[in-house]
């Protein structure tokens, strides 16, 4: 597993995971799986998008810009 840290990418209009500066993957697509740090340890979720367009990880508090430098593995 790669860990990282979860972005906005832009060019993707999608959250991507960074490894320091770069993409590792640019833009996470709806149902793609992937663990976040949340309260001291690895939770499993997947990305997905509501209605109204907003990205949130599933089971988790995590949803729009609160998603931005989450701790992230894939």
């Amino acid at each position: 597993m790669k860990e990282g840290r979860l972005s906005y990418n832009p060019d993707e209009d999608r959250y991507g995971l960074l490894v320091g500066d770069l993409w590792y993957h640019p833009g996470l697509h709806c149902g793609e799986t992937l663990e976040v740090m949340l309260y001291g340890e690895w939770t499993p979720t997947r990305m997905e998008m509501d209605t109204s367009g907003l990205w949130y990880l599933v089971g988790t508090p995590l949803v729009g810009i609160a998603m931005e430098d989450a701790k992230a593995r894939l």
